[in-house]
């Protein structure tokens, strides 16, 4: 009986890493081509199916227009519109009209002279409001959505409202997934030195993944798929002494 837990424990030890780290992601190999590091000079465009936050004042921005009532109030309520699939937004007063391709100050201009046609003096205010990155602080055993607060919104950022790095993560293998997913640019950076800090500011984009590779942690889960062989193991030995 012995001997066959042995056996076992010999098996797994040697099982493949696949088994002892079966949750890992976007994992590379060694000889991995890294896409280069290189400054985010260009402004968002609005794209389809991003969620506007849109504003419109009257008066060089004395007061907001309630769509909804067609009059002027005193007040901050947002009004949030979807970019549809063909980069139009229904607006108000306007009906559809197309932003998709426009930075945040072209479509601005843009509704401004549209509603010249209608208000005196218009104001706009637009802001896109589901702009988010998605954030594996630990590995893939934890996960956030963190919604982007503004343009310039870095690396470092993202890791500070996701809560961090843990004890458990490498703070020098940070991945970075951009673009489409099935030929992603894939990033690498490193934060365990002081020196690292030079690449830290990088700007990010809707939708990019951050990916924080976690130490293996091999000892504790060969105990988890040790466990249930030993719990067998000790039932049996029981067994065994009871009828002998």
């Amino acid at each position: 009986m012995r001997k066959i837990l042995f056996y076992i424990i010999i098996i797994l030890t040697f099982a493949s890493c696949k088994t002892l780290d079966s949750s890992k992601m976007f994992d590379t190999p060694k000889s991995y081509n890294y896409s280069e590091f290189k400054p985010l000079i260009k402004e968002y465009t609005i794209k389809p199916f991003d969620e506007l936050d849109v504003k419109v004042y009257t008066n060089k921005g004395d007061k907001l227009i309630d769509f909804e009532n067609k009059n002027t109030q005193q007040n901050n309520t947002g009004i949030s519109y979807n970019v549809e699939f063909d980069g139009k937004v229904k607006l108000p007063t306007l009906s559809r009209i197309n932003l998709s391709g426009l930075t945040i100050r072209e479509a601005e201009q843009k509704l401004e002279t549209e509603y010249k046609k209608y208000f005196r003096d218009p104001f706009v205010i637009l802001s896109v409001i589901n702009r988010r990155v998605i954030v594996f602080s630990s590995g893939s055993t934890k996960g956030s959505v963190i919604y982007m607060k503004n343009d310039n919104y870095t690396l470092i950022e993202a890791l500070a409202d996701a809560g961090g790095i843990s004890g458990f993560s490498k703070a020098y293998k940070i991945k970075l997934l951009r673009g489409d997913l099935n030929n992603p640019e894939v990033f690498l950076f490193k934060l365990r030195k002081l020196e690292d800090m030079k690449n830290v500011n990088f700007l990010l984009r809707s939708n990019d993944i951050i990916y924080v590779e976690a130490k293996p942690r091999y000892a504790s889960k060969f105990l988890i798929e040790v466990a249930p062989y030993l719990t067998l193991f000790t039932t049996m030995l029981t067994i065994y002494a009871l009828v002998k």
